[in-house]
């Protein structure tokens, strides 16, 4: 039998948002028309938008009373979803991302399996798609287990616990046990708050009956600013969590210094720097960047036909743009730390 209105929990739904004009309208409207027979409600964390973002929102707040805004002019993703869980009213928190929209009975099955596994954060698989031969490049390298380094909510899993959960469905005495999200971390947040989670007893739980679309960035320049931000914070969180991070966050950055000393090494093989025995013993380094490339090519042509040739040939910029982008950027934060980095990529230009 159903559970009826009464005997469900209350569900908040959090969304922080900056330049989402393209996206807004329909990520909102998926919430709204979550088929969960619970109380619901919406709060929007909005940020100094400079295109029609604020506009959208304010005609979608004037016509349904589900839809709060709190104003988020510090930007950062993290205070922007403290602040709209700090105003809102339920026992059930659920992240929401602008650039995403939720199946209908996302809620449903997220409550349900909150209930049975009696964990503190359930999330499920993000599911990237694309409107442009390069948002849909972008999108295959996100539900690739080569592009993003193979997490369950990428490419699929069994259901069970998890080291993080893609955006997540949280008890709200949970987050306030730990205190929220860190606001010194402007990428990874997530990560870092379900570590914290894990670390006080809990358990995150990954669900793969839960899909949720996500739109990638469509534009190169957006992607490899959005990488590179995220590399410098996972960088960071290296330095602050050290052994505790997992071992597919050093992928990358091996990959962008195996491909610099080629280059290098290159450089003083043509100019006769280096030559001989030397020279050739060296050339191994390139064996690195060489399996890359056909690894790259593979995927692109090979391995999937179904796609486009134009997506295909986007596919072989887009997935090193994310992979040596990321790892830049991881090295940075490695060495600097990541101050006060910003993903630069929200920021509509």
């Amino acid at each position: 039998m159903a559970a009826t209105a009464d005997a469900l929990p209350g569900v908040s739904y959090v969304m922080p948002v900056l330049n989402e004009a393209m996206y807004i309208e329909v990520a909102i409207a998926t919430v709204l028309a979550q088929d969960y027979a619970g109380a619901k409600e919406l709060i929007l964390a909005l940020g100094p938008s400079t295109d029609n973002t604020d506009a959208i929102v304010a005609r979608l707040a004037a016509s349904d009373p589900r839809i709060t805004v709190v104003h988020n002019p510090d930007v950062d993703i993290p205070v922007g979803l403290n602040r709209a869980i700090r105003a809102s009213k339920h026992p059930i928190i659920v992240r929401v991302d602008a650039h995403s929209e939720l199946e209908p009975g996302y809620t449903s099955r997220a409550v349900e399996t909150l209930e049975r596994t009696k964990a503190a954060n359930v999330g499920g698989i993000m599911h990237a798609r694309g409107k442009t031969p390069f948002q849909s490049a972008a999108a295959r390298g996100y539900n690739s287990r080569f592009g993003l380094g193979g997490a369950r909510y990428h490419g699929g899993g069994d259901e069970g616990p998890a080291e993080s959960a893609y955006l997540g469905v949280f008890r709200r005495e949970v987050l306030e046990e730990v205190d929220y999200f860190d606001e010194t971390i402007r990428r990874g947040e997530d990560w870092e708050l379900n570590l914290r989670i894990r670390a006080a007893g809990h358990t995150v739980w990954f669900d793969p009956e839960l899909k949720v679309t996500y739109w990638p960035r469509d534009s190169w320049s957006k992607l490899a600013r959005q990488f590179c931000a995220t590399g410098i914070w996972r960088g960071e969180l290296v330095r602050r969590y050290r052994g505790r991070n997992p071992w597919r966050f050093f992928v990358p950055p091996v990959l962008v210094l195996n491909v610099l000393a080629s280059a290098i090494l290159l450089v003083l093989q043509v100019t006769g720097v280096v030559g001989g025995w030397g020279s050739a013993l060296a050339s191994v380094i390139y064996l690195g960047p060489i399996a890359y490339v056909l690894l790259v090519l593979w995927l692109a042509f090979g391995a999937d036909r179904s796609s486009k040739l134009l997506d295909r040939w986007f596919f072989v910029v887009v997935l090193p743009t994310m992979h040596l982008s990321w790892g830049v950027g991881f090295i940075l934060g490695v060495v600097r730390g990541a101050r006060d980095s910003v993903d630069t990529s929200r920021a509509g230009i």
